[in-house]
């Protein structure tokens, strides 16, 4: 989201991000990725269970689709950072417009299934 973020305000959007670490960790990921949006962190993963966002099990390391986004995470020089208290939790990306409306939600099925920034800057436009 980094690369994108002028191409977000550009459009009127506001980018932030929600992470499971404490803030030691948030500010280790923010050094390390130069991000300048807001990084909150949810360490008793509340907004993840407000967002009912699932975790993961096992198995999902051994989907087809979770080896391509390894791949593709290591060929663009992306690394794992420490795991944290709950390496199997997904994330999810969400678009809000005024009026705390939910115009855009995609909940992760497994490991690296993120919505595009295509798919995210449409929505964003459209709103």
């Amino acid at each position: 989201m980094r690369e994108h973020q002028r191409a977000f305000e550009s459009a009127g959007a506001r980018l932030a991000a929600v992470g499971l670490g404490d803030s030691r960790y948030a500010g280790l990921f923010r050094e390390e990725t130069g991000i300048t949006f807001p990084l909150l962190v949810d360490e008793e993963r509340r907004a993840y269970r407000r967002a009912r966002l699932p975790s993961a099990s096992l198995l999902h390391l051994f989907r087809p689709e979770n080896a391509v986004a390894r791949t593709r995470a290591r060929n663009a020089g992306h690394r794992q950072h420490s795991l944290g208290r709950n390496p199997f939790q997904l994330g999810g990306s969400f678009v809000f417009g005024p009026g705390n409306v939910d115009l855009f939600v995609h909940v992760a099925k497994t490991f690296g299934d993120h919505a595009s920034v295509e798919e995210l800057l449409a929505v964003v436009r459209r709103a």
